[in-house]
Formats: structure tokens, C-alpha cells, sequence
């Protein structure tokens, strides 16, 4: 009787066993289940603070717009721009122009031409030599050297517009 009863004891213990891991494993599914819905709920919420904090942001600048709107009606007598407020050409544009004032000052036709003369002498900050010398000694050094300007090419450049001397981009100094 005793082996009879220790194989049905082992036989117990086996199903024991077997019912345990059987157990342990739906508890390890039902365990990953639960965390992977904790994941998937976390993320949820993550992406509904997102959205919260975009529709704050949003709303603040509703809030703002209405704020300035109301701000250009009462306070300023802003309105939109209505569809007979736009004009079509430059003319309309110039028709709405008035009249200058009693006592206004007349407006700036053409600024004044400043004889080079009038200008003070420029001083270079490294030589401090006088701009108008410094062009008189490269000239001298350009007679020294062999090379000299064009009788066109001399002169300021306002004297050399007046003259109406052109000059042309590939034309060669001569030397």
C-alpha cells in the first residue's frame, strides 16, 4: 500500500505543480496585459497635457485678439477695412491728398549740390594725410612710374559727367 500511496502522492504533487506554473503563467500574461496598459495610458496622457497646453496657448491668443479688437474699436475707432476702401489705382490714391496748411513748410523739391570746394578735407586715419594730397601724390607717383591718366580720366567725377566724358569699362589706361 505504500507504493501505491506515494505514486499517488507524486502523482499530487505533479498536478500541484502543473496547476502553479499554469497559474504563474496566465499571471504573468495578465501582468503584462496591465502594463501595457499602463503604457498605452500614460502616453494618452501625455498627449493630452500636449493638446491641453496647445489649446491654452491657443486660447490666450484668442483671448488677446479680442482683447486688441476691442481695444481698436473702443479705444482707437479701429474698424476692418471695408470692400469700398480699397482703391484701384495710383490716381485714387493721389485724389485723397490735401492741400498743405496755412503756415506749412514747403516741401523738399531737390536736394543742393555741394561744390567739392565746400567739403572739408578728409584725413586718412593711417597716414593722416589729407584725401585731396594723397590723390596728388598718386598721381605724381603715376607720372614717375611711366603711367599716367587720360586727360578724360582726370578730375573729379562731377567735372567729368559735366564734360560728358564716358568712360568705357574695357578701355586700358595708357602707359
Amino acid at each position: 500500500m505504500m507504493i501505491g500511496g506515494s505514486r499517488l502522492r507524486r502523482m499530487g504533487w505533479a498536478v500541484v505543480l502543473g496547476a502553479t506554473f499554469a497559474l504563474f503563467l496566465a499571471l504573468t500574461f495578465q501582468v503584462r496585459t496591465v502594463k501595457s496598459e499602463v503604457v498605452r495610458a500614460e502616453r494618452q496622457i501625455v498627449a493630452l497635457e500636449r493638446e491641453t497646453s496647445r489649446l491654452e496657448t491657443e486660447f490666450e491668443t484668442r483671448s488677446n485678439q479680442r482683447q486688441l479688437s476691442d481695444w481698436n474699436a473702443v479705444d482707437f475707432g479701429y474698424q476692418a477695412p471695408r470692400a469700398d476702401q480699397y482703391l484701384e489705382n495710383e490716381r485714387q490714391l493721389a485724389s485723397l491728398g490735401s492741400l498743405p496748411g496755412p503756415g506749412a513748410p514747403s516741401p523738399i523739391r531737390v536736394a543742393r549740390a555741394i561744390d567739392e570746394g565746400e567739403l572739408p578735407a578728409m584725413v586718412n586715419p593711417l597716414t593722416g594725410i589729407a584725401e585731396l594730397a594723397a590723390k596728388d601724390d598718386e598721381v605724381a607717383d603715376e607720372k614717375e612710374s611711366g603711367r599716367s591718366l587720360t586727360a578724360d580720366m582726370r578730375g573729379s567725377l562731377g567735372q567729368r559727367l559735366a564734360a560728358g566724358v564716358s568712360f568705357q569699362p574695357g578701355a586700358e589706361i595708357a602707359q
